[in-house]
């Protein structure tokens, strides 16, 4: 019987992928064995909006099985990843007197609760209340304030929230197909954990993660979150161009985008052609494969330097030592780190799970794997803290017998 296992759950807009791991060994030390991975195509989903909750469901029961086989073992909870542009994120600021003599644990508490006491409006959810930088008496940059002599206690809070429908229907498809919701985590807080490394984000990083629909963008100075965003566009955004620049069905522009598209012009032979399907049935025609590179390079440069814009405008491009990293699963277009560095100028990497990983990790050292692996080691890490939230084998049946005599009665 296996114990301590984690779930992460990545619902995106194609695809929906799950990572089953196991934490072992020290508990101090952070890493998972990856057990098992699952994905399936996403139904019922357009945008951030859900048309059928049903096709939801499936797609997140069968991506879990599929992990579930791989593993050999069940879960019966899930770390699940929440992300699109209903999610705000800002900064707020708790002062506390201390009570003693120096700095307690009751002290930090109340603190974080001031902090927290932020009137939400009915329709949104708070996902997350992080812990920036503690100030005592004034004294900046302190990152554990107990046992510390002072009189006054200040902490800086980071706070995001959702829309109240869209964690509610992740939620509702997750428990219609067996399984409990553990968590909700802010997708780029996810995909961070599974491609940065600590020092990088000392030295300031920005992970740019490239879905489907959406791209997010997490930044770190100091080891501290400096800005999280989700932008409406995406992998789907380039099939899209392709799709008019060339005159083909989505599927068509979809197989040439996986098959021959290149972010970076220079890379491809001018001479070189591909076949596409002609305007008739059974007919077939050649199309140069520059001009297929020529439309997503165009495309990449828009998004790219809508993104370098935007940490401009938040003053971060200047600290950021550690560069861009990129993920994501349009991240895997070749070329895209060389354009990526002309637009940022900065050193540019591709951002896969490894740090930490054990048993099948090569399973997951993908790109498009990225958000479901973070989950899942952001699961781990709160067992670390907590001793909560893993599943066990024969919990995991329990709770999905009763999830489903729940359903049928």
């Amino acid at each position: 019987m296996r114990a301590n296992l984690i779930a992460g759950l990545d619902i995106g807009t194609t695809k929906t992928c799950a990572v089953i791991g196991e934490v072992i060994g020290d508990p101090r030390r952070p890493g998972l064995t990856i057990l098992g991975v699952g994905q399936a195509r996403t139904g019922g989903l357009r945008g951030d909006a859900v048309t059928n909750i049903e096709e939801m469901t499936e797609s997140v029961r069968a991506s879990l099985k599929e992990a579930e086989l791989m593993a050999g073992a069940t879960v019966d909870r899930v770390y699940a990843g929440i992300g699109g542009d209903h999610v705000r994120a800002n900064s707020s600021m708790g002062v506390v007197a201390i009570s003693e003599d120096e700095v307690t644990a009751d002290d930090v508490e109340r603190v974080h609760v001031v902090a927290r006491a932020v009137a939400l409006p009915p329709d949104r959810e708070m996902l997350h209340a992080i812990p920036q930088e503690y100030r005592v008496d004034h004294q900046r940059g302190i990152k554990d304030p107990l046992g510390m002599a002072g009189v006054r206690l200040e902490a800086e809070i980071f706070m995001v929230t959702s829309a109240l429908t869209v964690a509610a229907h992740i939620r509702k498809a997750t428990n219609r197909a067996g399984y409990r919701v553990q968590e909700l985590v802010l997708e780029p807080l996810a995909g961070a954990r599974a491609v940065l490394t600590e020092d990088e984000k000392e030295v300031g990083v920005v992970m740019v993660e490239i879905g489907a629909s959406t791209t997010d963008i997490a930044a770190y100075f100091e080891g501290k979150i400096r800005h999280v965003a989700v932008l409406p566009f995406g992998g789907s955004t380039l099939t899209a161009d392709l799709v008019q620049g060339l005159s083909v069905p989505w599927a068509e522009a979809q197989r040439a985008k996986e098959h021959y598209a290149t972010a970076y012009t220079q890379l491809v032979d001018p001479r070189e052609t591909v076949e596409l399907p002609g305007p008739s049935p059974n007919q077939t025609r050649a199309v140069a494969r520059e001009l297929i590179a020529h439309i997503v390079e165009q495309r990449l440069d828009e998004m790219l330097g809508f993104i370098q814009r935007d940490l401009q405008d938040q003053e971060l491009m200047e600290r950021l030592a550690a560069g861009v990293v990129l993920t994501g699963g349009a991240a895997a277009l070749p070329g895209i780190v060389e354009l990526a560095q002309q637009i940022f100028a900065a050193p540019v990497r591709l951002g896969v799970p490894r740090e930490g990983l054990g048993g099948l990790a090569d399973s997951v050292g993908r790109p498009k794997f990225t958000t479901a692996t973070g989950l899942a080691l952001w699961g781990a890490d709160r067992f670390r803290e907590t001793g909560e939230g893993a599943s066990t084998l024969t919990s995991g049946m329990l709770t999905k017998l009763g999830t489903w005599l729940k359903e049928f009665f």
